[in-house]
């Protein structure tokens, strides 16, 4: 079993239990003994968990905000990197976009394009990619993904979204992270979005992070894109965390300002 995988379950043992023994993970996943020490060290490396005599406990993690909260938030910026992620599009490409703050005013953006194939998980990105009059015609092909919806939720997740994903093949994948590191990579507090935001990045040829500065250096509790697959970082520069930048610039190829 890859290393990738054993954490993966590790994780989800924890976000049911919120603690976990060696001797559990041990059984779970039937690996040895010192396997599970490194799998449990990584974990606390990545700032996923913390070691405990005997195993691992979950970091208290405060879960994201909604979306109409979020959107407040840095709004200001958020728009800024929208545009400036718009303006590298081009015409003839399809495009992945999650549900996140800061894509969702990208949809907004890119209404104004055109030739472009965009698939969504976001009944909000859908909407605002498909506004206008009956009559009129739409500048680029929107796909909304289908799947499973919760009260209050404005997108589909669950195994029938990851599994419309994998029917596709993006030019570019284009992700609002929870947060971004320079040792974890992307990362989001709910299993659900970051299996749909690590389906979207296995099947791009290329990732797009967009992060305002708050999102710098922060680490929520579910990683899907490690630094090494991601291509480019949209983020502003109106922050106060000089060494969380610093760290990002020197381990990803391209970091975008604005």
């Amino acid at each position: 079993m890859l290393q990738e995988t054993r954490l993966h379950r590790i994780r989800a043992l924890l976000s049911t239990l919120n603690q976990v023994s060696t001797e559990r993970i041990i059984k779970e996943l039937g690996i040895s003994r010192e396997t599970a020490r490194r799998d449990i060290i990584e974990l606390e490396a990545q700032g996923l968990a913390r070691r405990v005599h005997g195993g691992l406990v979950a970091i208290a993690t405060q879960p994201e905000p909604p979306l109409t909260v979020r959107r407040a938030a840095q709004a200001k910026e958020k728009q800024a990197i929208a545009q400036a992620a718009a303006q590298l599009l081009q015409p003839g490409q399809t495009l992945f976009l999650d549900a996140g703050s800061t894509t969702t005013l990208l949809a907004e953006a890119l209404r104004t394009m055109s030739g472009l194939t965009i698939l969504t998980n976001s009944l909000q990105a859908a909407l605002a990619l498909s506004a206008g009059e009956e009559h009129e015609s739409l500048n680029n092909q929107i796909i909304l993904l289908g799947g499973n919806m919760s009260a209050g939720a404005h997108q589909t997740r669950g195994e029938i979204t990851v599994g419309e994903i994998m029917r596709y093949r993006a030019d570019v994948a284009l992700l609002s992270p929870v947060g971004i590191d320079a040792k974890s990579g992307a990362t989001s507090f709910h299993p659900h979005e970051a299996a749909i935001a690590r389906a979207m990045v296995n099947q791009s040829k290329q990732c797009y992070l967009l992060a305002d500065h708050s999102k710098l250096g922060v680490v929520s509790r579910t990683v899907y894109a490690p630094p090494q697959e991601i291509d480019l970082l949209i983020t502003d520069n109106g922050g106060d965390k000089p060494a969380a930048l610093e760290a990002l610039h020197q381990v990803l190829p391209q970091v975008l300002m604005v």
